[in-house]
């Protein structure tokens, strides 16, 4: 089982978590809302779970240009 965090923006790959028993708790998880669970967390066929997040650069593109909050997809 893999925890892969990517941006919700990009698609960018931020990072790996390969192993087989993870407290989620220790991951934060536990602090999100249910429908922030439902928006960022997705179960996987295989057992990985994806979580998107935030790069880096988009989130300086969304702190530079307010109004992309208002667009479904900033980058094309």
């Amino acid at each position: 089982m893999s925890f892969v965090y990517q941006c919700r923006h990009c698609g960018q790959m931020l990072g790996k978590i390969d192993q087989q028993v993870v407290d989620t708790s220790m991951l934060g998880l536990d602090k999100l809302s249910i429908e922030d669970k439902k928006e960022m967390i997705a179960y996987q066929e295989n057992g990985d779970v994806h979580i998107k997040t935030i790069c880096e650069s988009c989130e300086e593109s969304l702190g530079t240009n307010p109004h992309y909050h208002e667009l479904d997809f900033f980058i094309q």
